[in-house]
């Protein structure tokens, strides 16, 4: 690991590594209370007399290394806890923080980020530095490590969390479930989503190449949602023939009665506002599900390497467009080259800084370079360089600098010059 994300030079500590997290959470939706014990199983980098966790707004009120007491302080949004003895480089250990509090959102650059209250429920956006809202973590995008939670509501309320559910069990009007994620998973991917919800498997979905989809949503959306869903077996169908097998454990929709700005998507889920059930919204659907494989299952280990995350899930819904009868995947990327033209050419794809790096033109110009590439080497080419991109980095981290080399071997050097003049100059090139 190396030294802190420069697009988010307050997150994580380089010291360690996590292996695992296990989270005991205790939720009530009606005061907004949060309590909750996590244990972090980690190996030492470099000798460690104090272990320093990512954990904002909520309180800390104990901690144990290695199953001993230890010392412990809080402050902006980091908590510091005192090793009994040094943890000698290449150390495993194990860290465990109970604490307690009402979640909120963190102001951020990029706006409010974390734990969210909905109208009768809560969900977590946890892109890019949201996830110690909730639980204390190494907030940084390359700490991949597996997750377990438990995670306990009132009886009428819902969860759908980050991995595999177990069975519920219930105890004094209170309902506990436990998920469990065996694939490493980032902290900005793990998520936590309550609710008054239903969950029901999606029709169509379970048979050949396309994974049990479930949807999880209030009873009251539950046609409109099925509505909304029902090209997702197709979807995945037709993503599985461009990408590779779908790669996560599980495949969760969740749907809240609130209105979202954007839908957001986690490990194996992704979250939508009632406001997304309308086919407008289909390309959402197809940019969500396509994140499993891009971001969520290749990862990136640096935020300037943002593109390689939204720029394949950005061109997987003109994929999708052209699969489905409508708009061609050409069509789409020329009105949107009109488009990106008339904008300011400030922008550089490699680096594009942290202000920007949600930015619309990340979105666009990464995709364009995408369909520019499939333009210059061909079909069978580009989706063979695809489906290799998402095999050899399954679940494991990648860089531009990875997707270069693939390039250079799938394509030769002018394929490698023409992703160059894409990603590594501020003006548009044409468009082949």
């Amino acid at each position: 690991m190396s030294g802190p994300d420069p697009y988010a030079p307050q997150s994580g500590d380089g010291g360690y590594r996590v292996e695992a997290y296990d989270l005991t959470l205790g939720y009530r939706v009606r005061t907004n209370r949060l309590e909750g014990t996590a244990v972090i199983s980690a190996v030492a980098h470099t000798e460690l007399t104090t272990v320093v966790l990512d954990l904002v707004g909520l309180r800390a009120t104990r901690a144990r290394i290695g199953g001993a007491p230890a010392r412990f302080s809080a402050a902006a949004g980091k908590l510091r806890v005192a090793a009994p003895r040094p943890i000698t480089a290449g150390e495993a250990f194990e860290v465990e923080v109970a604490y307690a509090g009402a979640p909120a959102p963190r102001r951020s650059r990029w706006g409010a980020v974390g734990w969210e209250e909905l109208t009768d429920g809560a969900l977590v956006a946890g892109q890019p530095i949201g996830a110690p809202t909730w639980f204390p973590c190494n907030d940084r995008p390359d700490d991949r490590a597996r997750m377990t939670m438990r995670i306990t509501v009132d009886d009428g309320y819902a969860v759908a969390a980050t991995g595999v559910p177990g069975p519920e069990s219930r105890r004094g009007g209170r309902v506990t479930t436990t998920f469990t994620s065996s694939v490493p998973t980032a902290t900005y991917l793990a998520a936590v989503h309550v609710g008054p919800y239903r969950t029901r498997t999606l029709a169509g979905s379970g048979a050949g190449v396309v994974p049990a989809v479930t949807v999880t949503a209030p009873p009251a959306l539950a046609a409109a949602a099925d509505r909304a869903f029902a090209a997702v077996p197709e979807m995945l169908r037709v993503f599985d023939g461009l990408f590779g097998p779908y790669p996560q454990e599980v495949c969760s929709l969740v749907v809240t009665a609130d209105e979202l700005e954007i839908p957001l998507e986690a490990q194996g889920l992704a979250v939508f506002g009632m406001n997304h059930l309308v086919p407008a919204a289909q390309r959402l659907i197809a940019h969500e599900l396509a994140h499993q494989w891009f971001g969520n299952s290749v990862g990136i280990a640096h935020w300037s390497d943002i593109w390689l995350n939204e720029g394949f899930a950005c061109y997987a819904e003109w994929l999708w467009s052209e699969a489905s009868g409508g708009r061609s995947a050409d069509d789409c990327a020329r009105g949107h080259y009109a488009r990106l033209a008339a904008k300011p050419q400030d922008l550089l794809l490699t680096d594009p800084g942290p202000d920007d790096m949600f930015d619309d033109r990340v979105y666009k110009r990464g995709a364009l370079a995408l369909h520019a590439l499939r333009r210059v080497v061909g079909d069978a080419a580009f989706f063979d360089l695809l489906r290799r991109w998402t095999a050899e980095n399954r679940h494991s981290l990648a860089s531009t600098g990875d997707f270069r080399a693939a390039v250079l071997a799938a394509g030769g050097t002018d394929a490698a010059e023409l992703l160059s003049a894409w990603i590594d100059r501020h003006e548009l090139p044409a468009l082949p």
